[in-house]
C-alpha cells in the first residue's frame, strides 16, 4: 500500500466556530456549560414501585422496567420475588436519534419462558415538561399502571420524565441510548467519571546507624548494610565502611508514600556474607501513619528502633525474646516539596504536597470538549471498521474522562471540566482512546484501549478570558511512521482571576523552596518520578470506570526519556535554531567590518563614536531597541495555542529503521544482527560528539596553559605581553582604548589580509592535554 505523500495542512491547527452554549437569545440557559454545544436529551427516571400483582404459578413477582422508546429499549435491574422494587435508575435518549412522539414505560415480571406484561405507563412527548439547571430536580410521581387496552390495572410506578440537556445532574449516571447494544457488564466502562489523584509525598528515611548487632557468623567483622521496601519501592544504603558490630552511615533513602497510607515501611539490617548471600540481622516495621510531616528543612528528631530477629519454626515466624539491637532513624514526611509524576516540560502542577504551603489561586480553565472529526477505524467488528472514542483530560491532581460514544467516526461529547489554576506556566494534556472494554471486554486477555492522540495547552500562551476553539489534529507516531488519526474539536478558556498575583508568580521560582534549599540528585528524581507514576496508575486503574494503565502512562509520557535517533536530530536542530540568530548577528557583523555595504558600515561608524563619547548611552540604546523589536513583532503575535508539531519532531523525516528503534522493547527484543547494526550506528554518532566534546576541552585546555607555564615561552610571552598592557591601559584613557580597537575591528578590507591573526596563531599553538590521553 503506497503512502500518501506530506500535506503541511494535514497537521495544522484549524479554527472553528461552533455554536456554544445553546439556543437563541431569551433561552434560560445555565452558565456552566457554556463552552460546549447544548445537547437535548429525553431523561426517564425509574424510582420505585408498589403493590404490583403476582403473575406466576407460585404467587411470587420478579419484577423489572423496561423503558421503550421507538427502536430504543432499556431496562431495569430484577428484583425476586418482591412486590415493592425500588430501581432509582435514570434512562437518557438522543433527543437527535428519537424516532417515536411516544415514550413506553412497562412493568414485567421475569420468568424462565416468557416475561409476563404486568402493565405500562405512556407519556406523549410533546407534553413532556423542560428542566434546565439550576433548576431543581423534577419530583418523581406515582403513576397508575395500564393494561395494552387503556384499563388501570392494579400497581403503581414512581417516574419522572423531563427533557433536559447534557448539564442535567442525572448524566453521567444515567443509561443511554448510545449504548443500548452494549451488555450490563460493559455499561460501566463507557460512563464519564472524575478522577482525583491520591496526595503524594516524598518519604525520607535518613539511616544514621545501629548498635549491638548480633551476627550469626562472629569469626568476621560484619559488612552491613540496610534494606528498606515500601511496597514494591526497594531502596539500600552503601556497606557500612566501619566494619563493626555498631556500624554507622548517615544517608538518606527517598520513598514515594500515597495517603491513604495503606503499606508499611520495612527496614532490615543484612550482612553480605558473600555475592548474592545475604543475612538479615535483624528487621523493624514502622507504620507512615505515625511519621512526623515537616513543611522546611529543619531537622526533625531522630529515634532509635529495636531490631526484632526473626526465626522460621514450622512455616511460622516466631520471634526471639533475648535480642536487643537497635537503629538510629530521622524519618519524615515531606510536605515542602512537590512530588514529580509528571515530565518537568509539561507539568500540569507545581504546588508543594503540604496545603497549607499552598497559595491561593489565581484563576479557572475551562475546558469544552465538544467533537471529534474524521476518526479512523480503530478494530473490527462484525467485519467492518469501528471506533469507540473516549477523552482523558488531565490537569493537576484531576483527571476527567468522557463517556464513550459507541461505533462513531464523528463522535459528539460536549461536555465541560473546570480546573482552578495556581500557575499560568502549566500545560494541560487532554488524549483521545478507543474503548476496548466494551461487550465483556474486561475478560478479555490483555485488552489495551488504544491511543488515538494527544494534545498539549499551555496555559500560559493563552489570553485571558478569550475562548479558543479550535480542531486539533490527532497525531501519533508507529513503526511505519506519522500518522493523522483525525481531529478533536476543543473549547478552551483560561479567566484570571487577580492579574497581579498572576504577574508576580512570574518573579517566583517554578518549584518549591524546599527543591532549591534541599535539592534531589537527577538520579533520585527519575527513581522517585517513575515510583509516582506507578502509584498513580495503580490507583486510577482502581477506580470504576478504571483509567488504565496504559493510559495514564501515555498521558504522562513515561517514556519519553527513551533514547530516539528521530528526537536527538529533532533536539540538535532546535538548538541550530535558537543559535541561528546569534549566527546570522555575526554573518551581519562580519558584512559589516568587510565593507559590503559601505553606507551601513560608515552608519556603524557614527553610532560606535557617539556609544564611545557617551557609554552612559550603551545600556538605555539596547534596551530600547530589544522594546523595539517586542512592539514590533506583536502585529504578528501568535493567535492559536500551540500544538503537536511533525516538523519540528522531524516526524514525517524519520527513516523506518529509527522509528523501529524507538518502538522497541527495553530490554531489546529485535535480532541480534539488527542490534549490532544500531550499535555500530550508535558508535558513530557518539564518535562524533566524543570529537566535539574533545575539542571544547582542547580549547579549555589551551586557556589554562596561558598561565601554567606548561610551553615556558608562550606564558613568558603571554605575561610579558600582560605586564606591558597594563602600563598601557593604565596611562590611556579607557574610550581611546575602546575608540582605537573599535576603528581597527571596523578597518577597510584594503588594510585587511587573509591569514589569521596573530593572537589567534599564539592561542592555536598553546599544548593542551590531548598529547597524555591514551
Amino acid at each position: 500500500m503506497m503512502q500518501r505523500p506530506f500535506r503541511p495542512e494535514e497537521y495544522s491547527l484549524k479554527e472553528t466556530s461552533p455554536h456554544l452554549g445553546g439556543g437563541a437569545a431569551g433561552d434560560k440557559l445555565t452558565t456552566t456549560y457554556d463552552l460546549v454545544e447544548q445537547m437535548q436529551y429525553l431523561y426517564v427516571r425509574v424510582v420505585k414501585a408498589k403493590d404490583l400483582p403476582s403473575k406466576d404459578i407460585t404467587g411470587s413477582c420478579d419484577p423489572y422496567v423496561e423503558v421503550k422508546l421507538g427502536n430504543y429499549k432499556g431496562t431495569t435491574r430484577h428484583f425476586e420475588k418482591k412486590t415493592n422494587p425500588e430501581w432509582n435508575q435514570v434512562f437518557a435518549f438522543s433527543k437527535e436519534r428519537i424516532q417515536s412522539s411516544v415514550v413506553e414505560i412497562t412493568v414485567k415480571d421475569k420468568d424462565f419462558v416468557k416475561d409476563d406484561f404486568i402493565g405500562r405507563v405512556l407519556f406523549d412527548l410533546n407534553e413532556v415538561p423542560k428542566r434546565v439547571p439550576p433548576d431543581s430536580p423534577l419530583a418523581p410521581q406515582w403513576y397508575r399502571l395500564e393494561e395494552r387496552n387503556g384499563h388501570k390495572v392494579k400497581g403503581e410506578l414512581m417516574l419522572a420524565v423531563w427533557m433536559g440537556t447534557q448539564a442535567d445532574e442525572a448524566f453521567p449516571e444515567a443509561w443511554h441510548s448510545d449504548a443500548a447494544s452494549i451488555p450490563g457488564d460493559g455499561l460501566a466502562s463507557i460512563r464519564s467519571k472524575v478522577y482525583l489523584t491520591p496526595k503524594l509525598w516524598y518519604l525520607r528515611v535518613n539511616v544514621i546507624e545501629a548498635q549491638d548487632l548480633i551476627p550469626n557468623d562472629r569469626t568476621r567483622f560484619p559488612d552491613v548494610y540496610v534494606k528498606a521496601m515500601l511496597g514494591n519501592q526497594a531502596l539500600r544504603t552503601r556497606v557500612s565502611p566501619s566494619r563493626t558490630l555498631n556500624p554507622m552511615w548517615n544517608e538518606d533513602l527517598m520513598f514515594v508514600a500515597a495517603e491513604p497510607f495503606e503499606e508499611h515501611l520495612i527496614l532490615s539490617v543484612e550482612d553480605r556474607i558473600a555475592p548474592g548471600k545475604d543475612d538479615v540481622l535483624g528487621r523493624t516495621i514502622i507504620s507512615l501513619q505515625h511519621v512526623p510531616r515537616r513543611l522546611d528543612h529543619k531537622l526533625l528528631n531522630s529515634q532509635w528502633y529495636n531490631l526484632e530477629k526473626h526465626v522460621i519454626v514450622d512455616g511460622e515466624q516466631k520471634k526471639e525474646t533475648k535480642f536487643s539491637s537497635r537503629i538510629h532513624l530521622r524519618i519524615c514526611l515531606e510536605g515542602g516539596y512537590h512530588v514529580l509524576d509528571e515530565s518537568t516540560h509539561y507539568s500540569s502542577d507545581l504546588r508543594p504536597t503540604a496545603k497549607q504551603l499552598w497559595k491561593h489561586s489565581i484563576g479557572i480553565l475551562e475546558l469544552g470538549i465538544l467533537t471529534a472529526q474524521g476518526l479512523l477505524p480503530m478494530k473490527t467488528k462484525d467485519g467492518r471498521g469501528t471506533t469507540d472514542a473516549y477523552c482523558v483530560a488531565k490537569y493537576g491532581q484531576k483527571w476527567v474522562r468522557t463517556r464513550t460514544i459507541i461505533d462513531s467516526f464523528t463522535p459528539k461529547w460536549n461536555e465541560q471540566y473546570t480546573w482552578e489554576v495556581y500557575d499560568p506556566c502549566t500545560v494541560i494534556t487532554i488524549g483521545v482512546f478507543d474503548n476496548c472494554h466494551l461487550n465483556g471486554g474486561e475478560k478479555a486477555n490483555g485488552a489495551r484501549d488504544t491511543r488515538i492522540g494527544k494534545v498539549r495547552i499551555r496555559l500560559s500562551t493563552l489570553e485571558t478570558d478569550r475562548v479558543y476553539t479550535h480542531a486539533y489534529p490527532l497525531i501519533v507516531l508507529t513503526p511505519a511512521g506519522v500518522k493523522k488519526m483525525g481531529e478533536v474539536q476543543l473549547a478552551v478558556r483560561f479567566t484570571c482571576s487577580s492579574l497581579l498575583n498572576m504577574m508576580h508568580l512570574y518573579s517566583q521560582p517554578l518549584l518549591p523552596k524546599m527543591h532549591y534549599v534541599h535539592p534531589l540528585s537527577v538520579m533520585q528524581v527519575d527513581n522517585l518520578r517513575r515510583q509516582a507514576t506507578n502509584i498513580v496508575s495503580t490507583r486510577l486503574s482502581r477506580a470504576e470506570p478504571p483509567l488504565r494503565k496504559e493510559i495514564v502512562e501515555y498521558m504522562l509520557d513515561v517514556d519519553s526519556h527513551m533514547w530516539s535517533m528521530r528526537k536527538s536530530k529533532a533536539n540538535f536542530f532546535r538548538i541550530m535554531g535558537v543559535l541561528s540568530p546569534l549566527i546570522a548577528v555575526a554573518k551581519w557583523f562580519d558584512q559589516i567590518c568587510h565593507w559590503r555595504n559601505p553606507l551601513t558600515t560608515i552608519l556603524i561608524h557614527i553610532l560606535f563614536v557617539i556609544l564611545v563619547l557617551y557609554p552612559e548611552l550603551i545600556l538605555p540604546t539596547i534596551f530600547l531597541y530589544l522594546f523595539l523589536i517586542g512592539v514590533w513583532y506583536y502585529r504578528w503575535r501568535p493567535r492559536q495555542p500551540p500544538h503537536m508539531d511533525t516538523r519540528l519532531s522531524h516526524a514525517e523525516s524519520a527513516h523506518p529503521d529509527e522509528l523501529d528503534e524507538e518502538f522497541d522493547t527495553f530490554p531489546t527484543s529485535r535480532p541480534p544482527d539488527i542490534v549490532r547494526m544500531r550499535y555500530d550506528r550508535l558508535r558513530s554518532v557518539a564518535g562524533r560528539i566524543q570529537t566535539v566534546v574533545g575539542d571544547l576541552a582542547t580549547q579549555g585546555e589551551r586557556l589554562q596553559s596561558l598561565l601554567s607555564w606548561r610551553d615556558p615561552r608562550a606564558t613568558a610571552l603571554f605575561v610579558t605581553f600582560c605586564f606591558v598592557a597594563a602600563i598601557v591601559l593604565y596611562v590611556t584613557p579607557f574610550r581611546v582604548v575602546v575608540f582605537l580597537a573599535g576603528l581597527y575591528t571596523l578597518r577597510h578590507p584594503r588594510f585587511r589580509h587573509k591569514m589569521p591573526s596573530v593572537p589567534l596563531n599564539f592561542f592555536r599553538r598553546l599544548p593542551a592535554r590531548t598529547d597524555s590521553m591514551l
